[in-house]
């Protein structure tokens, strides 16, 4: 892909986001791209300050790690820039690239595509819609790393995405599956049943959006170490009496703690009311992520038209 020269524009606006960096004292600059630039000029550019550069394909961001910038790669070619930028910060501190109550100035296409017109200050909340690895690790399981945060961050896209508008409430529960189907029972039919392996594991993009349909129904999604679907609409029978939850919490939450108790398993919940992911093991909530943001979603508004004016 053929280099982008720094226009006098682009110039004008990165220096001004790099003093707002500086005199702000903002933990990094992210700069969101539509193709590669002159990576050692940015560098020089930037003084001090930490560089994060953002770009919807890899080959966009061609030359740039090795002239000392941090890349990420969002594949989000189609959607608009807000939710470009709000999955940038979210990914960001996913990848600990970013703290998760981290300053940042961005510079953007925010009214013309392909040329850097607008600058914001965003100031991460620590409830940040996403788990750093250092959180997970905190969680003594032996469920592997890679697998706490694909179930994760599926939970956290159908807490804040919802389905069609509406928020959706679900559970995984992952790990330790020999014990927890015998734990639970069917609720019906299991849309995953007679797929294969290959076709059930939540590294596979077809399988992650398959499961948000899924999510919608009733039971847990039971999520082997190795991140295969095993099963789908398991309703739990892990006893509840040693548990104790706040108030507020519904049968969702007291089932995924008594699993979690009962089992050497994680469970992760999304709470329909609100998106909230909890996570919990051994009966008790470990960690808590609020939603970032709820997508956005047109909604039809009644309309009736005038009426004519009556004739006498």
């Amino acid at each position: 892909m053929k280099q982008q020269k720094i226009s006098k524009q682009f110039a004008t606006i990165y220096g001004l986001g790099v003093k707002l960096s500086s005199a702000t004292e903002a933990d990094a600059l992210l700069v969101m791209l539509e193709g590669p630039t002159e990576w050692n000029k940015l560098k020089k550019g930037a003084r001090n300050e930490k560089i994060l550069v953002v770009a919807d394909l890899e080959e966009e961001l061609e030359g740039a790690q090795e002239a000392g910038l941090a890349t990420l790669v969002l594949d989000m070619e189609d959607a608009p820039v807000f939710e470009k930028l709000t999955q940038a910060l979210l990914a960001a501190v996913a990848e600990e690239i970013l703290e998760p109550g981290a300053d940042v100035i961005a510079l953007y296409s925010g009214f013309e595509a392909g040329k850097i017109d607008s600058i914001s200050y965003i100031r991460l909340d620590e409830r940040l819609g996403r788990l750093t690895a250092r959180d997970l690790r905190k969680l003594e399981t032996s469920v592997p790393l890679e697998t706490l945060k694909m179930v994760v961050d599926l939970a956290v896209d159908i807490g804040r995405e919802g389905r069609e508008g509406k928020p959706v409430g679900t559970m995984f529960v992952v790990g330790d599956t020999r014990r927890v189907l015998e734990n639970s029972h069917p609720a019906g039919f299991d849309p995953v049943r007679g797929y294969s392996r290959n076709e059930r594991t939540l590294g596979d993009a077809r399988t992650r959006e398959a499961i948000k349909e899924i999510a919608q129904l009733d039971g847990a999604i039971v999520v082997a170490a190795d991140g295969t679907v095993e099963k789908t609409c398991q309703l739990i029978d892990a006893p509840h009496a040693s548990v104790t939850l706040s108030k507020g919490l519904g049968s969702r939450h007291w089932a995924a703690a008594a699993i979690s108790k009962s089992t050497k398993s994680v469970a992760v919940v999304v709470s329909e009311s609100n998106g909230t992911v909890r996570l919990f093991q051994n009966g008790e909530v470990m960690l808590r992520i609020e939603p970032f943001r709820r997508a956005m979603k047109w909604k039809e508004f009644d309309f009736e038209p005038p009426h004519p004016p009556s004739v006498d």
